[in-house]
């Protein structure tokens, strides 16, 4: 067996026109397009360059990117507080909070509060519970393994 070198970044290119296309296909017969907010607690170099990264890529096809900082210092309510009101803000349509969060937070607590429809990083409990329940679908699988799986799918990797 020899080995197949993986072209992720042509992968994402595709991905990100394929995606283009529905945003524009979705704001022509509505008007609207769909948002995504990030939320960064603290001053994580590699946690500020990956929110950065979603918000470029939310713009470049075409989405709303709304972004949020907190100081290292938040409290538990006024994190959870904003994710409550983005819950309720019909602008946003996705909510990923960027892990890891400062160790005085409740990590399990503040993604429990994400709408489960809005959990992008499907790491919401009910979310994670349905992931490995047999015979559940979770809305949202973490972007990381199901990432993995699709760069594997377009690669024509045979899975066993």
């Amino acid at each position: 067996m020899t080995a197949t070198l993986i072209d992720g970044t042509a992968i994402a290119a595709d991905i990100r026109a394929e995606i283009k296309t529905r945003v524009d296909e979705l704001y022509a017969v509505t008007g609207r397009r769909p948002g995504l907010a990030t939320v960064l607690v603290g001053e994580d170099p590699a946690s500020q360059a990956y929110v950065r990264m979603k918000g470029k890529n939310s713009v470049e096809v075409g989405m709303e990117s709304f972004s949020y900082k907190l100081p290292a210092t938040a409290s538990q309510e006024e994190v959870e507080g904003l994710v409550r009101e983005l819950n309720a803000n019909p602008a946003v349509n996705g909510i990923l909070v960027q892990l890891p969060l400062p160790k005085h937070l409740n990590e399990e607590a503040i993604l429990g509060a994400i709408s489960l429809e809005k959990d992008v990083d499907g790491f919401h409990p009910v979310n994670i519970g349905r992931l490995v329940m047999k015979g559940r679908k979770p809305l949202f699988i973490p972007c990381t393994p199901k990432g993995c799986m699709v760069l594997m799918e377009r690669s024509g990797v045979k899975l066993e």
